[in-house]
């Protein structure tokens, strides 16, 4: 049973965070249930789970369709209620639901015994999984997160003399958890601790500007909750992987 929640989890995180293009959305947000953006959504989450499952559409045509058809309600179901009420709350409820049809489905296939290669093993996809958290999901969780203070932030950010790169902020994220997530799973929480010390030493010179309290404090929130995801994934890798291990 775990095996194939694994499998399922990296299909979602796959198709939903890592594959799901910007276009997308907002074709969704404006068309609703008429939305191509929509369902070339679900036939990303459509390949993605045949690439998990091996292409075993005689075992699995039932539970496929299950995903696919729940994602689709779900979606619209989240679509239509937040163009009334717009909530981060929305956004977790939505991947709570997304879950709970994957542990059912898993749940309801737990009978089924299949061997699995290498590519395949459930330590691979735990691992796979992890960094789809650290990386593309973090880069969609963290800002759902700091979203109370985007409209205090964004004047600071449109001043005239600061410059930055083009979304240079969403890849240092993805890159420091997944270095967070890395030192976590060797067990070496030291790197951690300079890999801290380092982002606080180069982010000194916004730190330091008084007129920029504001961005500080916002940059402080986003940083401890970007080593805080890390670290909870990291841990969670470490505790699933010594269950398997030990099974």
């Amino acid at each position: 049973m775990l095996d194939l929640i694994i499998k399922l989890t990296l299909a979602h995180l796959a198709g939903d965070f890592l594959l799901q293009r910007n276009a997308w959305v907002e074709d969704k947000q404006n068309n609703k249930w008429k939305s191509s953006g929509l369902y070339l959504h679900l036939g990303m989450h459509a390949v993605c789970l045949l690439a998990v499952l091996e292409f075993n559409i005689s075992k699995y045509w039932l539970g496929m369709l299950s995903i696919l058809g729940s994602h689709l309600l779900i979606d619209l179901s989240k679509l239509y209620i937040e163009s009334r009420h717009k909530s981060r709350l929305w956004f977790f409820l939505d991947q709570l639901a997304h879950f709970a049809v994957i542990i059912t489905v898993a749940t309801a296939y737990s009978s089924v015994k299949t061997d699995w290669s290498v590519i395949y093993s459930s330590q691979t996809l735990l691992f796979l999984s992890a960094v789809l958290c650290c990386t593309s999901a973090g880069a969609i969780l963290i800002p759902i997160l700091m979203s109370p203070w985007d409209k205090q932030i964004k004047a600071i950010e449109e001043d005239p003399e600061r410059d930055a790169l083009p979304k240079a902020g969403k890849y240092i994220g993805m890159l420091e958890r997944l270095l967070v997530f890395s030192f976590i799973a060797i067990n070496q929480w030291a790197g951690v601790g300079f890999l801290l010390t380092a982002k606080s030493i180069f982010r000194f010179g916004d730190l330091s500007k008084g007129k920029d309290r504001k961005l500080t404090e916002y940059i402080l929130i986003g940083t401890l909750l970007s080593f805080g995801l890390a670290i909870g994934i990291g841990l969670g890798y470490n505790y699933v992987l010594k269950i398997m291990k030990s099974s």
